[in-house]
């Protein structure tokens, strides 16, 4: 049997990583999922597919969403779920091993199993150092990574859009058109709000030797991150079209010896495919780094001329710097005045003992505003949330 304490760390992280993958789950939908699970006592994962699709999805793009996340999550689909026809629920008797008969006295599948043996390993993947995991760690984690989203954090626009509610400034035109339909006859003021849209999100991923072991993972973060892929576009479309907003794209560049935008690689649906895109689109993969040179280079030819301009910049990378310190100390400085926030992920961070006196992090740091880890699933999630707003360092 698993113990309630247990059940609860492995249903909060299943929580967190749904929200890395842009679902907007409450306070209050995370206590009444905890509390389902609760009831149903054996936490087999049939129970914890079924407790979570009534309790965290709030609308009918948050399906997919949700069952992608739980399929990577707890490794297989409980079976005979396919999000379109869901199983019907039928009583059953309350168990307390880890199988439970079906049908004719076969034992359930694998999907049925007690969520500690299912979910634990998941959990402590979270947390664990990408250089040191193992070649089946590492598939777990790219299914993970797969159903991740970056969006940045909204703001305000000039554009104003009708109000649903009697919230917001009057809409003088149509107003007086209602009042002219009723035949001059005051009916009732109709007000508009400001539209919000989200932030470009512009991804500066260092792909030198150093940043070996954490390059691909990384990547893949960064692939999960695009609007391209056509259903992460085609959701955010939709949202766009309720919130009178537009999807912000997301723009992705190497970083080593030279400057390379990818974002184009990235358009490929299937992350397998864009890696292999994007291997052979980065032609200093493993090598040097020139961090001041590139991030020059990148604000030369994109920053400056718009890219950069109130968008949320996020640096993946570990710091180090073969070229002039002074050079990348003032480039940052120059990113910092252009950028709405400047967010760096070191994957050094979390080491034990671990302090910024590399000469390039110890240059930069001065001109970011939130410097975070980047290790772990889990860092990577909390990435996610700062680069949404929804969190700080």
């Amino acid at each position: 049997m698993i113990s309630a304490d247990e059940a609860a760390t492995v249903a909060v992280g299943f929580v967190r990583t749904l929200r890395a993958a842009g679902a907007d789950v409450t306070p209050e939908q995370v206590r009444g999922f905890l509390g389902a699970l609760d009831v149903l006592g054996p936490a087999l994962r049939r129970d914890v597919y079924w407790a979570g699709r009534l309790m965290l999805c709030g609308d009918r793009d948050d399906l997919d969403r949700y069952d992608r996340v739980f399929s990577a999550y707890f490794g297989v689909r409980p079976r005979g779920v396919d999000g379109r026809r869901p199983l019907p629920l039928r009583p059953r008797p309350r168990l307390s091993v880890g199988v439970e008969p079906v049908g004719e006295g076969e034992p359930s599948p694998a999907a049925d199993r007690p969520l500690a043996a299912l979910a634990g390993s998941a959990e402590v993947l979270r947390h664990r150092d990408i250089a040191a995991m193992t070649a089946a760690e590492r598939a777990q984690l790219r299914r993970l990574l797969a159903a991740f989203t970056l969006g940045g954090e909204t703001r305000r626009t000039a554009r104003r859009r009708p109000s649903r509610h009697a919230r917001g400034e009057v809409d003088v035109r149509r107003t007086m058109r209602d009042l002219l339909r009723h035949g001059g006859e005051p009916v009732r003021l109709l007000r508009r709000n400001r539209v919000r849209s989200p932030r470009r999100v512009v991804l500066l991923v260092d792909v030198s030797g150093s940043m070996t072991p954490y390059a691909d993972a990384l990547l893949r973060f960064a692939h999960a991150a695009s609007a391209a892929p056509a259903a992460r576009a085609a959701r955010a479309a939709r949202t766009a079209r309720v919130s009178g907003g537009s999807p912000a794209r997301t723009e992705v560049f190497t970083l080593g010896t030279r400057l390379t935008r990818v974002t184009s690689c990235l358009t490929h649906r299937q992350p397998d495919l864009a890696m292999a895109s994007l291997s052979h689109a980065v032609p200093d993969w493993s090598g040097g780094t020139r961090l001041g040179e590139t991030l020059q280079a990148f604000l030369h030819g994109w920053g400056r001329r718009g890219m950069a301009r109130g968008a949320v910049v996020v640096l993946l990378s570990d710091g180090w710097e073969r070229g002039d310190p002074a050079v990348l100390a003032a480039q940052m400085q120059r990113l910092h005045r252009l950028a709405h926030r400047v967010v760096w992920a070191n994957p050094r961070k979390a080491h034990p003992g671990y302090a910024p006196l590399a000469a390039g992090m110890a240059a930069a740091l001065p001109s970011v505003d939130v410097f975070v880890e980047g290790h772990s699933l889990a860092a990577l999630e909390h990435l996610a949330a700062v680069v949404r707003g929804a969190a700080d360092a």
